[in-house]
């Protein structure tokens, strides 16, 4: 019950009060991509370069958790492409997005506050490499596979390069790359500029959680319940099962690093999957219902997990 109290109500509570707020209507309807935009480019990029600066680079690129979580991240994505060809049969790019819903958890947005609430300070630098894995894996190969039917003709090489850029110009990997620099070449960080950090940063995590309230809010299942049931089951519960099984083949399970690659397994969908594929114009509902239905059972998952791990 401690991990539930102490972690999971916090960080469940914030998602609702922001859900409640769009509903009510009580921001108006330009706050959701108002607070998106000052959590995506200001402050979780702030608060991934300020810890990454100060950590030294071996405790946050680290092989064995890179590639156990790698793994598993990889395998639901290639379970939840098999699912959509053997349900409805769909190309390359619907079996690439069901993909993308079946494996990218909401790392950033959520992982990250629920590691810092669970773990504190030290489980920071295992929930950013989970983000720089989730993004290449799910962000670069997805994309690039969409890429090749919806823009046929381009080439897989120029294809890749297109998602790889993708993801080099979004303000989360580039702030974990520059700061995993600044630690390597041991920038100094003044003592005024640290402090404005630590004080931007501080608002990433109830700011990220509240935005996925928003986000949720104006969102409605409609069709595609088959695809997004397959791809909830798919990420809450394979994925975590999967890594369980991995991970103590690389890290130890029961370590802050370890704990924090089961969580990060264990998270909904991310809302990028919807964003995909509305810029494809693909699979939209699927990848909608994907999201509000993995986001509402993970309230059970996540704190049956937490509960498991013994966090308090």
């Amino acid at each position: 019950m401690q991990a539930i109290l102490n972690v999971a109500f916090p960080i469940f509570g914030v998602i609702l009060a922001g859900y409640l707020a769009g509903r009510w209507r009580i921001l108006g309807g330009e706050a959701t991509a108002a607070l998106n935009a000052f959590v995506s480019y200001f402050a979780l990029p702030v608060l991934f370069f300020g810890t990454l600066a100060r950590t030294p680079v071996q405790a946050v690129l680290d092989p064995a958790l890179l590639g156990g979580f790698g793994l598993a991240v990889l395998a639901t994505f290639v379970v939840g492409m098999i699912t959509t060809r053997l349900v409805s049969r769909g190309g390359l790019a619907a079996m690439s997005l069901q993909g993308i819903a079946s494996s990218w958890g909401n790392v950033g947005y959520m992982g990250v506050p629920l590691c810092l609430a669970a773990f504190g300070e030290a489980g920071l630098p295992p929930a950013m490499l989970s983000v720089i894995v989730t993004a290449v894996i799910s962000m670069v190969f997805g994309v690039m596979l969409i890429e090749l039917e919806v823009a046929a003709g381009h080439g897989p090489i120029r294809t890749f390069f297109r998602a790889a850029f993708n993801v080099a110009r979004n303000p989360l990997p580039l702030s974990i790359g520059f700061g995993i620099v600044a630690s390597w070449i041991g920038l100094p960080v003044p003592a005024p500029v640290e402090k404005w950090i630590d004080l931007l940063g501080a608002a990433a995590a109830p700011c990220a959680l509240f935005a996925i309230g928003l986000f949720l809010s104006d969102k409605s299942i409609k069709s595609g319940l088959a695809e997004a049931g397959l791809a909830t089951l798919i990420k809450l519960l394979l994925q975590p099962l999967l890594a369980a099984l991995i991970l103590p083949a690389f890290v130890d399970i029961r370590s802050v690093p370890g704990q924090v690659a089961l969580l990060m397994a264990a998270l909904p969908t991310a809302a990028n999957a919807f964003v995909l594929a509305k810029q494809f114009d693909l699979s939209v509902e699927q990848n909608t219902a994907a999201v509000l239905l993995s986001t509402a059972f993970s309230v059970i998952t996540v704190s049956a997990l937490l509960v498991w791990l013994r966090v308090s």
